[in-house]
């Protein structure tokens, strides 16, 4: 009977601490924005370096243009 009420009692505090590692997780921001880490390999992290590597490919793409 002893074993029941340690196993009860083991619960509930297993219980209370993911209840409270929920809310800090969530006042930490965990769950703020999921959908941004699949979109954020799309953004360019420099404008101005993507503008003149692209602007040194396009002449190498036209080396014999008269």
């Amino acid at each position: 009977m002893y074993t029941t009420y340690f196993l009860i009692f083991i619960v509930f505090f297993l219980g209370f601490a993911a209840w409270l590692l929920f809310v800090w997780a969530v006042k930490s921001g965990q769950f703020e924005d999921p959908e941004a880490p699949k979109y954020r390999m799309l953004d360019d992290e420099d404008a101005s370096g993507a503008i003149e590597n692209s602007s040194s490919a396009q002449d190498d793409e036209k080396p014999y243009s008269r």
